[in-house]
């Protein structure tokens, strides 16, 4: 979110992300409006330091922290230790045509779940998906955010891949809903999430 994060809270999704990173065209300054109390904010950070993460959280009341660098086990762990006890962590991968699974051991004592989105030049918004395939091998129990060019011409493969036993709690879109970076087309969102329910409805 950035433009117009209120008439997309009208909506109702289950969570708002906002991106703190100064190189994105996303990136969110000031205050968050008043949203309905169901929907969880979640706060977007690449390579910020534990100081910027918990300044934020307690100036915002952030619900998930969303870690999109290269952040390590080890500083999931400092985190998790340190930040107020109803904040989730999502720990985020990139995968393009394969992906090392065992990289996320480390990581399952301290996360909340493990968002995985396409790999590309840009950190997110890249508008296109990866090959879900790839997470027949996934090999853990923590939840996934499935992520990574998802729009209504996907629909088809995510009635698929939620048919599975894959832990997916929650499918995020961002720029194939965007008409412009940060600015989201409601009718476009309204539609899909209508359609989006219809499908998890009927696995």
């Amino acid at each position: 979110m950035k433009h117009n994060p209120t008439e997309v809270a009208a909506l109702y999704p289950d969570y708002l992300g906002f991106i703190f990173y100064k190189g994105s065209p996303r990136n969110y300054k000031g205050d968050i409006p008043l949203l309905p109390k169901s929907i969880k904010k979640v706060g977007v950070f690449v390579n910020a330091t534990h100081i910027e993460i918990k300044e934020r959280v307690a100036q915002l009341q952030l619900d998930v922290i969303q870690l999109h660098g290269e952040e390590s086990a080890d500083f999931c762990k400092k985190l998790a230790l340190n930040r107020k006890t109803t904040t989730a962590i999502w720990k985020v991968f990139s995968i393009k045509d394969t992906f090392d699974f065992s990289v996320l051991k480390n990581y399952e004592p301290y996360v909340s779940a493990f968002l995985f989105d396409t790999k590309g030049k840009a950190k997110g918004g890249n508008g296109y998906t990866f090959n879900w395939k790839i997470l027949e091998e996934y090999p853990s129990s923590t939840p996934i955010v499935l992520s990574g060019g998802i729009g209504l011409d996907e629909l088809d493969q995510l009635s698929e891949i939620l048919k599975t036993d894959l832990p997916i709690v929650a499918v995020d879109v961002n720029s194939k809903f965007e008409d412009q970076p940060g600015l989201k087309n409601t009718n476009k969102l309204q539609l899909f999430m209508e359609k989006l329910n219809t499908l998890q409805s009927n696995v």
